[in-house]
């Protein structure tokens, strides 16, 4: 099979990622293999290309929002059955052992597996799947508008709920890209006054085609007080930004998995009264399945830029350029 694999991490100018020829893999137990019909690009994608993630193993396949249809099972699969349409995620695997998987916090787990990081993703024809981290899919959504779903929708949801929004309150959200216009979407839906406030200018309208009550430059000052703010650029100097534009009482949530340093606090400007800063990290199974069931309800539109194949690269350049659109999305065509 055909797969993108990162050869050596580094700018993303300088090519970090190699297309070549794979074995196809063979599932084991409990597994299921997908034939890959699109893998949505995410920024964690561009973050393990340029090394601000380690790769976890050499020359792994990146891509973690895969959208497929199953093409052969391993001993003892029996979840899915051949041609079933599903989608594969982030999240890969958790013991199910530790104190915080025992107590519902999966993506706590003192030792997870990451699809894309740990072991190899969408960006190829095929790939591999515990059937028990799989996910059915929306009916209502094409492959292509699916795989944005499966990690900037199931991010922005689970961002969202840790902001703590209160009913109709006031929402700022720091980065426009794709899970920024999935969550602002539901948070337009709860009856959210929502404020976008990122550099880009196609940004910024695509915010106001979506409905939001306004849209303006990154380090802008809202036009009204906070209630909650999400941060999804992977810009430390916006952490002050932001909490200075919260209400007492309100939370900035972090959705990244990486983030530049965040410049020294002022303990009386940004975190007094009651501020709270909180991190975002990973996802549960269950912030996936009621995402995806939302998406479904709601009709979420999701906006997204494709690339054929052998674009990949090319698509992680647009993605740290500010060139996409919405969610960028590679297309797999099988030989």
């Amino acid at each position: 099979m055909r797969a993108w694999w990162v050869e050596r991490p580094g700018p993303v100018q300088g090519s970090p990622l190699r297309l070549g020829e794979r074995d196809d893999p063979v599932p084991g137990p409990g597994e299921v293999r997908l034939q890959i019909s699109c893998c949505g690009i995410c920024r964690t994608d561009l973050h393990l290309a340029e090394g601000d993630l380690a790769p976890r193993r050499p020359g792994v396949v990146p891509g973690h929002e895969v959208v497929g249809y199953v093409d052969a099972l391993g001993p003892g699969a029996g979840r899915f059955t051949v041609g079933d349409r599903i989608g594969v995620a982030w999240l890969r695997w958790t013991c199910g052992r530790c104190r915080y998987c025992r107590r519902g916090s999966e993506n706590l787990c003192l030792a997870p597996l990451f699809t894309g990081w740990d072991a190899d993703g969408g960006y190829a024809e095929r790939c591999l799947v515990d059937e028990r981290f799989a996910y059915r899919v929306p009916d209502g959504y094409d492959d292509e508008h699916a795989a944005a779903l499966l990690c900037s929708g199931i991010i922005g949801y689970r961002a969202l709920r840790l902001a703590d929004l209160p009913p109709a309150g006031r929402l700022g959200i720091y980065g426009f890209g794709a899970s920024a216009h999935l969550t602002a979407q539901l948070a337009l839906r709860q009856g959210a006054r929502v404020h976008v406030l990122t550099r880009s200018a196609a940004a910024q309208r695509l915010a106001v085609d979506l409905g939001v009550t306004s849209a303006s430059g990154a380090a802008d000052a809202p036009p009204e007080p906070l209630d909650a703010a999400i941060l999804f650029a992977p810009v430390g100097d916006l952490v002050p930004v932001a909490l200075r534009a919260l209400e007492r009482g309100g939370t900035l949530a972090v959705a990244g998995i990486h983030l530049s340093d965040i410049p020294t606090l002022d303990y009386a400007a940004d975190l007094f009264q009651e501020r709270v800063l909180r991190s975002v990290t990973a996802n549960t199974r269950r912030d996936g399945e009621e995402l995806l069931a939302l998406a479904g309800a709601l009709g979420l539109r999701v906006v997204t830029t494709t690339y054929p194949f052998e674009r990949a690269q090319d698509a992680l350049t647009d993605l740290a350029e500010g060139r996409v659109d919405g969610a960028a999305v590679l297309t797999v065509d099988p030989p």
